[in-house]
């Protein structure tokens, strides 16, 4: 086995400020009667704020500085957003609190092309997301969660290797050894290798036989089992913004973290969206709600980009303090067969993708397509195919097509020819093809159906009926 692990060691603030575009000086605070500074970002820190310093020290080195209270419960939720996003590179996964990420991922490394590679995308995914996180690869999830802790970004591969990678990190890695950190400190015992130095049944007397297992399951002498992290069967995904926002186009940073999370759980799960909604908070106000129809697809850009044409015709209630993303329908993408010549290679989801967008931008009911109609009445032989209108080109793409020529214009009121066609100096070039249905209806239809051409060239479709009445029907492009 081998193991990647991912640790956030600035969690507390990413879940507040992976929504903000400008990096201001901000701290989390904890949550106490004298609280003090958890962690500060870069900003804070250049101005002499550091994670220990009371916020009472940190506001007097920094007036300006945003504090936000810790929020485990966020710090949570965005652990397991990550790994929903995760499963689309291995379905072995395991999250620990407070702020670690561990993926099993030795059997999806000839995929991904082999283990740099696939950590480089997983890292790169990540920052897309607002995280950043410290990574090492251990054979054991323990080895492994103690390297990135380190921030020592190793790559162990076989298990003999563990013994030395480990020996030179502090003992204060290990939760095991909380308790007996002073005992072991007075003792010179400070890094894992002092521990491993000293005899084994002696260290268990007297500080515990949990403290042996631990570095044993970090060596894999033990196994080193875990529970293992089970995506929801939808997505739900929330970001509080930094400040409130009355335009929805500040909106859209905060959107597409959504949005590529959610193209991160569709991927692992082999499947596309099909609706979802997309709430904005507000204060004092019910929250406003979009929800969004799409043909089945997973491309985040795609995604965005209808959601940025229904926000751009929003008009807000009030100013905006979070947002949430929801799935409310996945469905299967089925497996598409590719061209044999590269160059040949169509996206066939690139007409339904400009359908919902104009539909996102002008309205449901504004964007409509045609679809044929089993009727041999030409004025009859269509008709609007409804909403979506992605799913009613697939359904128009199943119908028979009529025989015989066809214009690509069709008049919506045929136009008469008093004189017939040798008054316009029409030429015929085909028919007559003669229609003649309806009778059952009340809208009989007795047409002799020609292929004309003016003497400009256009080529028209003519008819004439039971008596004798000339008319143009159609033009050809």
């Amino acid at each position: 086995m081998l193991w990647a692990c991912f640790h956030f060691p600035d969690l507390p603030l990413m879940v507040f400020s992976r929504a903000e575009l400008a990096c201001r000086p901000a701290v989390v605070s904890s949550q106490s009667l004298r609280p003090d500074v958890v962690v500060a970002n870069e900003a804070a820190q250049q101005a002499g704020v550091c994670a220990g310093s009371s916020i009472a020290a940190a506001l007097a080195l920094e007036p300006d500085l945003t504090i936000h209270v810790r929020d485990e419960k966020a710090e949570f939720s965005a652990l397991r957003a990550m790994a929903s996003w995760a499963g689309q590179f291995t379905s072995t996964l395991a999250i620990e609190m407070p702020n670690f990420l561990l993926l099993e991922v030795s059997g999806c490394l000839k995929y991904f092309r082999g283990l740099k590679p696939l950590l480089h995308k997983i890292m790169e995914g990540l920052l897309e997301l607002g995280f950043k996180a410290a990574a090492a690869t251990a054979p054991t999830a323990t080895a492994a969660r103690l390297l990135a802790c380190a921030q020592s970004g190793a790559v162990i591969r076989a298990v003999g290797e563990l013994p030395a990678a480990l020996a030179p990190l502090p003992l204060s890695l290990l939760p095991e050894a909380q308790s007996a950190s002073g005992t072991l400190a007075g003792m010179g015992i400070a890094t894992v290798g002092d521990l491993l130095a000293l005899p084994r049944d002696g260290v268990a007397r007297r500080f515990g036989q949990k403290l042996i297992d631990a570095i044993d399951r970090a060596l894999g002498v033990l196994p080193d089992p875990r529970p293992l992290f089970v995506a929801p069967d939808q997505y739900h995904g929330q970001l509080e913004l930094p400040a409130p926002v009355e335009d929805t186009e500040a909106l859209l940073f905060a959107a597409r973290r959504l949005v590529v999370e959610l193209a991160g759980f569709l991927l692992g799960r082999g499947a596309g969206i099909t609706r979802f909604r997309f709430d904005l908070v507000h204060e004092d106000e019910a929250p406003t709600s979009l929800v969004i129809g799409l043909l089945a697809t997973r491309q985040s850009d795609h995604i965005l980009n209808v959601l940025r044409e229904r926000l751009s015709r929003l008009q807000l209630p009030d100013r905006v303090e979070a947002i949430r993303l929801t799935s409310e329908e996945i469905a299967p993408l089925q497996s598409r067969e590719r061209d044999f010549f590269p160059a040949s290679a169509r996206d066939s989801d690139a007409s339904a993708q400009v359908f919902e967008r104009l539909r996102a931008r002008l309205g449901d009911d504004a964007v409509q397509v045609l679809a044929l109609n089993a009727d041999h009445r030409p004025e009859l032989a269509w008709r609007y195919a409804g909403q979506p209108a992605s799913h009613a080109v697939a359904a128009a793409a199943g119908l028979p097509v009529a025989a015989g020529a066809r214009p690509r214009w069709l008049l919506e009121t045929p136009e008469a020819l008093p004189e017939g066609p040798s008054a316009k100096a029409l030429k015929l070039l085909d028919g007559p093809e003669r229609i003649e249905t309806g009778w059952w209806d009340g809208a009989r239809c007795s047409r002799d159906y020609f292929v004309g051409r003016n003497d400009q060239g256009e080529q028209l479709w003519l008819f004439r009926d039971r008596s004798g009445n000339w008319f143009v029907h159609g033009l050809f492009a």
